[in-house]
């Protein structure tokens, strides 16, 4: 997936149904396509105008071509005549028929191959090279250079530029030296409701310390996730298990690190806190200590965390884990706090 320089891992099929507006049956389109396209298809074939701007805020022109023009003519010149592709700093562009692609550095690879500036560009004629199993660079040296200045011109207008060939560094925004949302924030308060919070929309507790201070209110027994963040292969959660607090840290998905209270919660309302004394540096570990109303009812140690990012998909929530479960003491599905939760308040040291 990483290699978006040749088309063996970025082309797909795609299925088109439309009965009421496509006449052809079991027909074959071969018009270049992107999946950029899809967006302006859909609006085309509902008669709907693209969005100029939504809830006040003006959006950025789709970059797409609506793929409605190949429906009812198989024959009809691709109107998509260019394409480029970056990930990583793997790159190529698509022109009339024709793809210039490098590989900078593949997904099992440590470091890139060479420097940008001296990557080694391939060349081939899709449109009678299908497989791209002919590499023309040598032969049409002056097509190639073509190509090459073309995606440079395609990626300065897409906003492609500076090209990054960093990996792990480019999770953390710091690092990446890019503007984060979040950035200097030490406090936020969530509240019950507030689900699909992705990492870059929710407070950094990476390789530091933190304090989570829950106001609930339950009645006997109660279960289900009070707050989490990440999911099965790197999170964390503070959740309840017949009763008792319980404070889950998954590392990677190699390890769960679980610190349980030993103490039930009564019924009413009640304050629990989990601390999180960081031992320094990344990815390091701590001591995670849990307080039901101020009384210390459990702790235990939490010997390495995840550094860099959690999970890419799977995000923070109150009051549920609503993606992959981050603890194996409760479900995927069905871990939905069965009190009241008032407010969640995070604190970073």
């Amino acid at each position: 997936k990483q290699v978006a320089s040749h088309l063996g891992g970025t082309r797909n099929g795609t299925i088109v149904h439309w009965p009421g507006g496509i006449k052809g049956k079991g027909e074959i389109r071969s018009q270049f396509c992107h999946v950029i396209d899809i967006a302006p298809t859909v609006l085309e074939a509902a008669g709907l105008p693209e969005p100029k701007a939504v809830n006040g805020i003006v959006q950025t022109p789709m970059e797409g071509v609506s793929m409605v023009y190949t429906f009812d003519d198989a024959n009809a010149p691709s109107r998509h005549t260019t394409q480029y592709f970056e990930i990583f700093a793997n790159r190529a562009i698509y022109h009339e028929g024709w793809v210039a692609a490098t590989v900078h550095k593949a997904p099992w690879e440590a470091t890139p191959r060479h420097k940008l500036t001296e990557d080694v560009w391939e060349l081939y004629n899709v449109d009678e090279d299908f497989s791209e199993t002919n590499d023309l660079a040598a032969s049409n040296p002056e097509k190639l250079k073509e190509l090459q200045a073309l995606f440079m011109k395609e990626a300065e207008k897409y906003r492609v530029l500076p090209i990054d060939d960093r990996v792990i560094e480019r999770f953390d925004p710091a690092m990446a030296g890019r503007p984060d949302l979040m950035a200097g924030r030490k406090s936020l308060t969530v509240y019950s409701g507030m689900t699909g919070m992705m990492e870059n929309a929710f407070i950094n507790v990476k390789n530091q310390s933190k304090t989570i201070t829950a106001d609930v209110e339950v009645a006997s027994s109660a279960n289900g996730v009070i707050l989490c963040q990440g999911g099965r292969f790197g999170g964390w959660s503070l959740y309840v298990v017949n009763g008792k607090p319980a404070y889950t840290y998954n590392h990677v998905g190699l390890h769960q690190y679980t610190i349980k209270s030993t103490e039930a919660l009564a019924p009413g309302k009640a304050t629990i806190k989990l601390e999180f004394a960081y031992d320094g540096g990344r990815g390091k570990g701590g001591t995670a200590t849990l307080f039901i109303n101020g009384k210390k009812v459990g702790s235990g140690r939490v010997e390495q965390t995840n550094a860099n990012i959690f999970s890419a998909d799977d995000a923070a929530d109150v009051g549920v884990d609503e993606g992959t479960n981050v603890s194996s003491a409760y479900k995927q599905h069905g871990n939905k706090f069965t009190g009241k939760i008032e407010k969640v308040r995070i604190d970073t040291k």
